[in-house]
């Protein structure tokens, strides 16, 4: 997604970077800890490599099973790897889709936060709420002007959660006072959230424990990814931390507290959000990619494969990509969810496979099919490889367009330049690899009876896929 503010680092570079840069803070800053699909270790990996000086371990999951059980799967790897040292470690949670412009005050709220977690409480960051925003889940806190509710250190007392208002009741709480949004952002020892899940989600625990007990393990370059059981894992319940734990403390044996964040926070999970901490011109207009604008005012327009051309609209959000375009009003952002279930009960395939698909030697971009026909651009990284395999339904010609392929054709080896082709028949084992220092770019046109990703048979592979 859009960073949001400038930055040349994406959302999820960003939000790893905030993390780290809390090292040397009393505590010893440990590993960093993604939590992701398994489908997005690569993508995910490619942009720590980015990040020089990072190490971090990738927990895959199989299923989206919501933050609930990624929390638990964080947990359970940090208490196994602080056994070594018989400490209790403090995880410090974060969503990858958040803008924060002053990362001066993040660092002390978060500072601030661990100390919270460090004495065994569950230290939440509640974000100033600036504007009576409806998106968001409210943090209600004891009154602002109680001594027992707001301690010497500055954090107050969490008195209950409030699911997302309608606009009165949100202008409401504004007036009030004591009222900060929810941004998702925990601070807690592993063994609290353990202890919690056990008392209010037993069934999640369980599930995630037993999933966890069967993980593998393997390495990619300084990177580790650890797989817990596929089959297990889909069974545990879907849910988040703020259902399953959270909003459950208040009045508990789990004492929680909060640590306001005022550093020019937004959450870019919905496109008004984007729009918002987009530069804006003097129309109001926030805009990416090849955009024609007339007469049209406080609109986001981002286009990614073509030109997009608006005229006469206002506040509209407006999104092309290769796979889909939505036109929204801004207002209703928010709802684009409701599409979301359409597409899944529609069991629509663009909805998990996109035209362009990131793959850990390079990419793949189908730009064309037909009956018993596709097209699609490669492009393969310096030194990279596609597995040895061979397709049972299908046959491809390969067309060299940038750079050197080195081909395993069945029993031959050769090496293509650009403007060179060869062809592969169906049921030959074969394979694609860059000997270069360069990217290497093919055409590949393939043919046959039946053309899904599905239809590979894997041998060897580079990337553990065989």
């Amino acid at each position: 997604m859009l960073s949001g503010d400038g930055s040349q680092n994406s959302l999820f570079q960003q939000a790893i970077l905030r993390v780290n840069a809390l090292g040397g803070f009393k505590k010893s800053l440990g590993q960093t800890l993604i939590v992701t699909n398994e489908e997005h270790r690569f993508l995910a990996l490619d942009q720590l490599r980015e990040l020089k000086g990072i190490q971090a371990t990738l927990l895959l999951e199989p299923a989206a099973r919501n933050t609930a059980p990624a929390l638990t799967l964080a947990a359970l790897y940090a208490m196994e790897q602080s056994d070594q040292f018989g400490c209790d470690p403090i995880l410090i949670v974060t969503p990858a889709d958040h803008t924060i412009k002053n990362s001066t005050a993040f660092t002390n709220a978060l500072k601030h936060a661990v100390s919270i977690a460090n004495q065994g409480a569950i230290a939440i960051l509640g974000i100033t709420a600036s504007t009576p925003q409806t998106g968001y889940g409210y943090i209600k806190t004891a009154a602002v002007n109680d001594d027992q509710a707001k301690g010497n250190s500055g954090e107050f007392v969490v008195e209950r959660f409030v699911e997302k208002p309608d606009s009165a009741t949100a202008a409401q709480y504004l007036q009030d006072g004591g009222y900060f949004w929810n941004g998702g952002m925990f601070v807690l020892k592993a063994s609290v959230w353990l202890e919690a899940l056990k008392e209010f989600r037993p069934d999640i625990l369980s599930a995630t424990q037993k999933a966890w007990k069967e993980n593998i393990q393997d390495c990619s370059g300084d990177s580790v990814f650890v797989r817990p059981s596929s089959e297990i894992f889909k069974t545990i319940p879907n849910e988040s931390i703020d259902y399953a734990v959270i909003e459950k403390c208040p009045g508990s044996r789990f004492p929680i507290k909060m640590v306001e964040l005022d550093a020019e926070w937004s959450d870019l999970g919905a496109w008004d959000a984007v729009w918002e901490v987009g530069q804006q011109d003097e129309n109001g207009n926030v805009t990416s990619g090849d955009i024609l604008l007339s007469d049209s005012k406080n609109s986001l327009v981002h286009a990614s494969a073509r030109l997009v051309s608006v005229v006469g609209v206002e506040n509209l959000i407006i999104i092309e990509t290769a796979d889909a375009v939505l036109v929204a009003d801004r207002k209703n952002s928010q709802d684009v969810k409701n599409i979301v279930g359409q597409l899944e009960s529609q069991k629509r395939v663009v909805k998990n496979l996109h035209r362009k698909v990131v793959r850990p030697w390079g990419w793949y971009d189908s730009v064309d099919e037909g009956e018993r026909f596709k097209v699609k651009r490669i492009q393969v990284k310096p030194g990279a490889s596609l597995s040895l395999q061979m397709h049972h339904h299908r046959a491809e010609h390969w067309i060299v367009v940038k750079g050197i392929a080195e081909i395993t054709n069945g029993d031959q080896i050769i090496r293509l330049a650009e403007n060179q082709s060869t062809y592969i028949p169906q049921g030959q084992i074969h394979r694609l690899a860059n000997p270069g220092d360069t990217p290497l770019e093919i055409i590949e046109v393939q043919s046959g009876s039946y053309l899904g990703e599905d239809d590979i048979v894997r041998f060897e592979d580079t990337y553990g896929r065989s």
